[in-house]
């Protein structure tokens, strides 16, 4: 519990660089990874490498994913008795869309839900929470906002509430500036103020690169995060397949 206490707690990552999510899915029979091979952060003096930063997701059904989150961490530096690996933020959600809007390809704002338990860590707090997301979307020419108001249940059994907001630049940029805001408190334990900037590379649409730099006051410590990354989609059935086929006609 002590690693998993020093590092970053907040709730993982489902959209990549971000802390925060979109309200979209993968499409049903679509699979979808995000993946860090190896972030560098620090906090209060102590540095780590996060590898991998992972979240898999899955469309299992019509407007709805499974979610599969874990993060790995190897401390650098004196340990002084604690562990020097672990495995954190594991979870298993799902996320629904509960109105599709203008991320699906309609009108209007695009909503969505996330839940589901947090699972226990690795060398960090061997118990069990609950996640619940409500993410609200909307698209305009000069870019796109997704608002995250994310309460669960944290593995210490306190309640954590996260408020964030994330903005992109114009959807049809190949490189496109990003940034995100969030304000987090786990009541009885610390709060968490963050913010990032960074871009998203898409050289094409089943591939998107990512680069983010974040600064946050975690507690009385600073903090600081480099990320880097990829999101890979892979159609594994004939849904899939056929839907790929229909976008790309439309486009």
């Amino acid at each position: 519990m002590v690693i998993a206490a020093l590092l970053y707690s907040s709730l993982a990552q489902a959209y990549r660089p971000f802390d925060g999510t979109d309200a979209d899915v993968a499409e049903l029979g679509t699979f979808e990874l995000e993946m860090g091979p190896v972030h560098w952060y620090e906090r209060g003096g102590q540095q780590y490498l996060l590898t991998p930063v992972t979240v898999l997701n899955f469309g299992i059904l019509p407007g709805t994913e499974l979610v599969i989150d874990f993060r790995g961490s190897v401390a650098l530096g004196p340990l002084n008795g604690r562990p020097r690996t672990a495995l954190l933020d594991t979870d298993i959600v799902v996320k629904h869309v509960l109105r599709e809007g203008i991320l699906q390809g309609k009108s209007g704002l695009s909503v969505a839900l996330e839940l589901g338990p947090l699972t226990p860590e690795i060398n960090g707090n061997a118990a069990f929470g609950a996640s619940s997301d409500l993410i609200l979307s909307y698209r305009w020419d000069w870019g796109t906002v997704h608002f995250n108001e994310w309460p669960s249940y944290s593995r210490q059994h306190n309640l954590d509430l996260f408020s964030g907001v994330i903005v992109e630049g114009p959807h049809d940029w190949v490189v496109r500036p990003v940034t995100e805001v969030f304000y987090e408190k786990e009541f009885n334990v610390e709060q968490t103020v963050s913010a990032l900037v960074g871009v998203i590379w898409t050289p094409k649409d089943s591939f998107v690169l990512d680069l983010g730099l974040r600064g946050a006051r975690v507690g009385n410590d600073n903090a600081a995060e480099g990320r880097l990354g990829f999101t890979w989609t892979i159609p594994v059935s004939d849904q899939a397949t056929s839907a790929s086929s229909v976008l790309a006609a439309a486009k």
